[in-house]
């Protein structure tokens, strides 16, 4: 492997997801024959399977290994849920790199369900904090309290994060909050973008609650540009703008920092769909052309991009969801011929 070859580190995951992962890296071998771009791929466990094998979800030699590489490619992984349980690896890696910016663009495709012709939106959710950081406790038998925490810190940072991306978009952003219910943490949260956004004049800013925003996705979802949220409301709205434009499986997202990025489809394993080789890969397939952005090589991204979109023009070629019969594995290599066919 050159020198010069970017490291990536593969977790292909639970159910589904090495069988996405596979189809990715098919695609991702594919560009690398026809433009500069050089990867060197570590594969490590992580997920649920892994705690039975290790005693834990992400195990110390993964996480050594992740510290070796520039970006993490990182498949569907199953979540327990009893209490006390491992904490989901993504939350882990996230905390672990500050990887403080989620960004999950969701835009209508061609030959996929969408609410409209032309959505063309990304949500930006901070990732640290909120009430994601799982700090709850029981005080009494049956009463549970959870902690949410907002910083003005990571909520300037998260807010410079978007309006940097509303820059080099359509100059549209807005910010989504209850703070007129929850006025202190999320009015910490309404302050600090307020306060950015007095360095992006050309920026259009628009202050929507959350329950609004729900509502306005469904009404005007084309009038979206740049969407900026606490950890929790971004959640929810990043599943909801996927379902706009296809579903989950059309969905991916990127966790970044200022070091490091992490790069997963926004769906779950499936595990009823397990070693079935017939769930769409594409989610899993955007997540690398957005990890390809994120370590400079434009070019290589464009192409990925490029060619998964003509793929679902033709319609040829396209998983159950979609509408045809075709495998997992048959779409990853019909984006990757797209891709040396076209140079």
């Amino acid at each position: 492997m050159p020198s010069n070859a970017h490291r990536v580190a593969v977790l292909p995951g639970d159910g589904i997801g090495p069988e996405v992962v596979d189809a990715t890296i098919t695609v991702l071998n594919a560009v690398q024959k026809v433009d500069a771009v050089r990867l060197e791929f570590l594969k490590g466990d992580a997920g649920f399977y892994a705690i039975e094998k290790f005693g834990t979800n992400l195990p110390d030699k993964t996480v050594e290994m992740i510290k070796r590489t520039e970006a993490c490619l990182k498949g569907p992984m199953t979540t327990p849920e009893e209490p006390g349980s491992p904490r989901s690896v993504a939350v882990t890696l996230r905390s672990m790199f500050d990887l403080y910016a989620n960004m999950r663009p969701a835009r209508s495709l061609p030959n996929v369900p969408s609410l409209k012709p032309n959505i063309d939106m990304v949500v930006v959710r901070e990732n640290t904090e909120d009430l994601y950081v799982g700090k709850e406790f029981q005080v009494a038998p049956g009463i549970g309290i959870a902690i949410k925490i907002n910083t003005r810190t990571a909520s300037e940072r998260i807010a410079k994060f978007a309006f940097d991306l509303a820059v080099k978009r359509r100059k549209k952003l807005a910010f989504v909050h209850k703070a007129n219910i929850l006025k202190l943490t999320d009015g910490i949260f309404k302050d600090a973008v307020l306060n950015v956004a007095k360095k992006y004049p050309d920026v259009e800013v628009e202050d929507i609650h959350v329950d609004a925003a729900t509502m306005q996705f469904i009404r005007r979802p084309e009038s979206f540009d740049v969407v900026v949220a606490t950890n929790l409301y971004g959640d929810i709205l990043t599943d909801e703008a996927a379902a706009l434009v296809g579903g989950l499986g059309v969905a991916a997202g990127a966790n970044i920092g200022e070091g490091y990025g992490m790069f997963e489809p926004a769906g779950g394993s499936a595990p009823k769909y397990t070693g079935q080789n017939k769930v769409n890969p594409v989610a899993m397939i955007e997540a690398a052309k957005l990890m390809l952005d994120f370590l400079g090589e434009a070019s290589a991204a464009k192409k990925v991009e490029n060619a998964t979109m003509k793929v679902l023009e033709e319609g040829r070629v396209l998983t159950f969801d979609l509408g045809g019969t075709s495998k997992t594995s048959e779409m990853g290599s019909a984006i990757a011929e797209k891709i040396v066919a076209g140079k």
